[in-house]
């Protein structure tokens, strides 16, 4: 599939992902009936498109490919580390037949800790958003200062 912008990737993730859940996922029990699939903050990230994807099942940072993706000849199960300002991160190849090939990494399955959509979301934006600026700066006490102890942990 040939991703344009972030509305496009959200209206097909959010058709092929409802349509699981109707057909696949139907009266599966690690289903979270408060929740309901959506996708969201997907923008360019280096040569792929990243954001995250929420279902009553799972949410997981997901990667669509462009046309410079390295990742997107892989087999299906195939795993890869791929860097973000927060860290690297282990994803691994899928493909479904209404997307194409894409990559996932899981932050959350099953979803029963979330009480309601609003939470999910709010923990996707949080988990995006830690993902693309890199964690916190540490903090250096007085005492490391004037012990010369500049590292971090």
């Amino acid at each position: 599939m040939c991703w344009q912008d972030s509305e496009q990737i959200r209206r097909t993730l959010e058709a092929v992902f409802n349509d699981i859940l109707i057909t696949r996922m139907h009266d599966m029990p690690v289903l979270n009936p408060a929740l309901a699939v959506r996708a969201l903050g997907f923008n360019r990230y280096n040569a792929d498109w990243a954001g995250v994807l929420i279902t009553p099942w799972f949410m997981n940072v997901l990667l669509l490919p462009s046309a410079e993706s390295q990742w997107v000849t892989q087999a299906p199960g195939t795993k890869f580390e791929q860097a973000f300002p927060y860290g690297s991160f282990e994803f691994t190849v899928a493909d479904e037949a209404q997307l194409g090939r894409y990559a996932q990494c899981s932050l959350f399955s099953p979803m029963f800790q979330f009480a309601d959509q609003a939470a999910a979301v709010a923990a996707a934006d949080s988990a995006l958003q830690a993902l693309l600026t890199g964690p916190a700066p540490h903090a250096i006490s007085r005492r490391d200062l004037l012990r010369g102890n500049l590292a971090r942990p």
